[in-house]
C-alpha cells in the first residue's frame, strides 16, 4: 500500500499544497517549524481520521485564515486498487471523511482500511507519563487490527462515561442507588473482559518482535522486557467493580477496570522510566512502533505506512546506522522521514540508492527535487 498524491487545504500552515510521493521513500528536509511534522500528519489523518498532534480540530484549521474548514484530498493504492479518501472538515460540525466519493457514516468504519504508524519525538511518553499513553498505545494497535475491538472499546468507554456521571448526580442529590449502578455493571463486564483479553493476547504475541527490533538497533547493548499490569490477572471484572462500590461512591468515578491497565516497562531489571538514557528511551519507543507496524503488516496483508517524524535525533551513531539497516533490510514499503539535518538525510537517501524522492519544506511550501 501507498499514497501516490495529496492535497492539502488550510491544513494548519499549509493554505493549498500538492505533492505526489515515492511508493519507497520520501524525505522532507526543513527547518523546526516550517511544516514538516504538519505534513505528515495530514498523512496521518487521512489514514485514522483524525489529528496525531492536536486534540481538537479547531488546532487544526491554519491560522489567521479566514476559512473556518480544512481540507485534506489523498489518492491511495491499496492491494492494486485505487483509494481516494476526502477529509472536509468544519470544527465543530460533523466531519466528512469519504472513500471514494461515499461519506462514512461512522469514523470508525474507516479505521483499519488504511494502516498507519507513526514514530514521533513525544512518543517517549509512552515510558516517562501516566498509563493512558501506554493503554493509547494498545488502543491504536488493536482497533487498526480488529473493526470488533474498536466497536467493543467505544461501547465499554461510552458506558464508563454514563457511569461516572451517575456516580456525580448521586453526589450532587445526596442520594446512592446501587442497583441502577449494577444495570451499568452488568453491560461493561462482558466488554471489559472481552478488551482486558485481547490485550493480554496481544502483549504475549508481541514480546519476541519487540525484544527483537531492540536488539537489533541497540545492537544488543541491553536487555528490555514488559509486564502488563491488570488487576484482572486475579479477579473477574464483576467482582472488582462490586469491591469498589464504596471507593467509587466517595471518589465519584469508577476506580477499577481495564480503563486502570498499564503496561511495566523494565531495561535490564530495572523501570524503563527511573533508568534509561535518552537514546535507550527513544530507541525503546522506536522498538515498540516497528514491531507495532510488522505485526500490523502481518495481520493485515498490507505494509502500512511507515511515519518518522525527527527520529535520528538523540540517538548515536552506532544506533541510526543500526536503524537506517532495519529499514532498509526489512520490509517496511513506503516511508516518509523528516529531518533538519539535510547532510544526513542524504546519506539516508544513499543507502536507499533507488525510488526515493526528496522535498524541501519552507513555509507551509513543498518544494520537490535535490537538496542544495
Amino acid at each position: 500500500m501507498h499514497l501516490h498524491k495529496i492535497k492539502l487545504t488550510h491544513f494548519k500552515n499549509y493554505e493549498q499544497q500538492a505533492a505526489e510521493f515515492s511508493s519507497r521513500l520520501n524525505c522532507f528536509v526543513g527547518l523546526n517549524g516550517m511544516g514538516k511534522t504538519n505534513l505528515l500528519d495530514a498523512i496521518y489523518y487521512l489514514c485514522i481520521g483524525k489529528s496525531y498532534f492536536a486534540g481538537n480540530d479547531r488546532n487544526v484549521v491554519q491560522r489567521n485564515c479566514e476559512a473556518n474548514f480544512f481540507r485534506l484530498d489523498g489518492q491511495f493504492l491499496r492491494k492494486d486498487k485505487k483509494e481516494r479518501i476526502v477529509a472536509k472538515v468544519i470544527p465543530g460540525k460533523r466531519k466528512e471523511i469519504e472513500r471514494n466519493q461515499v461519506q462514512y457514516q461512522r469514523l470508525s468504519e474507516h479505521l483499519g482500511l488504511l494502516p498507519v504508524v507513526i514514530i514521533a519525538p513525544f512518543d517517549v511518553q509512552l515510558a516517562l507519563e501516566g498509563s493512558e499513553a501506554r493503554r493509547k498505545f494498545l488502543d491504536n494497535t488493536l482497533s487498526q487490527l480488529q473493526p470488533e475491538y474498536l466497536r467493543q472499546l467505544i461501547q465499554y468507554n461510552k458506558l464508563l462515561h454514563q457511569r461516572n456521571a451517575l456516580l456525580k448526580r448521586f453526589t450532587e442529590m445526596r442520594t446512592f442507588n446501587a442497583t441502577l449502578l449494577t444495570t451499568y455493571d452488568t453491560q461493561l463486564v462482558p466488554l471489559g473482559t472481552y478488551i482486558y483479553e485481547e490485550r493480554k493476547q496481544f502483549l504475549d504475541s508481541f514480546l519476541p518482535i519487540f525484544q527483537d527490533y531492540y536488539h537489533a538497533i541497540s545492537d544488543g547493548q541491553e536487555e528490555v522486557n514488559y509486564k502488563y499490569a491488570s488487576k484482572l490477572h486475579e479477579h473477574n471484572l464483576a467482582d472488582l467493580l462490586a469491591a469498589s462500590l464504596e471507593k467509587d461512591r466517595i471518589l465519584q468515578r469508577t476506580t477499577t477496570g481495564i480503563h486502570r491497565d498499564d503496561i511495566d516497562f523494565t531495561i535490564g531489571d530495572a523501570p524503563l522510566k527511573r533508568f534509561a538514557s535518552q537514546g535507550q528511551l527513544k530507541s525503546f519507543v522506536l522498538a515498540l512502533k516497528l514491531g507495532q507496524y510488522q505485526l500490523m503488516r502481518e495481520e493485515k496483508g498490507i505494509a502500512p505506512l511507515l511515519l518518522l517524524d525527527d527520529i535520528f535525533d538523540k540517538l548515536d551513531g552506532n544506533r541510526v546506522t543500526h536503524l537506517v539497516q532495519l529499514l532498509l533490510e526489512r520490509d517496511f514499503g513506503q516511508i516518509f522521514i523528516t529531518d533538519t539535518d539535510e547532510h544526513r538525510v542524504e546519506r539516508i537517501i544513499q543507502a536507499f540508492d533507488t525510488n526515493y524522492k526528496q522535498f524541501k519544506i519552507k513555509d507551509g511550501t513543498i518544494l520537490e527535487g535535490a537538496l542544495d
